[in-house]
């Protein structure tokens, strides 16, 4: 229950700073140019998370991890070209891809953050409680 929340709570807050971030911007190219700085940053962010996790987790779990995360790579560029295939060759469709690049990795990032937060006695959670 606490995972759910935390992860609800990052993907509110995501959401509300992607509208905040570019509502100034008033060409395509300066949309473009702020959906692609969000993405990058959701990345970064992301991949310390991941960093986070992988020296929380065990051996196994690392494996398994490293080979999730690649699976949902694949899925996330793959959802996106699709998101962004009825604007193909348009000039929102970077902003299109963008956005869903942003909004994947956000939520990505927020189930990663989640599983940090394991509780004694949680069976379902892979990684050891914090000490």
């Amino acid at each position: 229950m606490k995972r759910a929340f935390i992860a609800g709570a990052a993907l509110l807050l995501s959401a509300s700073a992607l509208a905040d971030e570019c509502g100034n911007a008033s060409t395509q190219v300066e949309m473009n140019t702020c959906t692609a700085q969000q993405y990058q940053a959701a990345d970064k962010t992301l991949n310390q998370t991941y960093q986070a996790v992988m020296k929380r987790a065990a051996t196994p779990q690392r494996d398994l991890l490293k080979k999730a995360q690649q699976a949902w790579i694949a899925l996330r560029d793959a959802d996106c070209a699709l998101i962004g295939s009825g604007t193909a060759g348009g000039s929102v469709q970077p902003m299109i891809i963008n956005q869903c690049m942003t909004e994947k990795t956000n939520e990505r990032d927020a189930f990663l953050a989640s599983l940090m937060q394991c509780e004694e006695g949680d069976l379902s959670c892979p990684l050891p409680p914090s000490s």
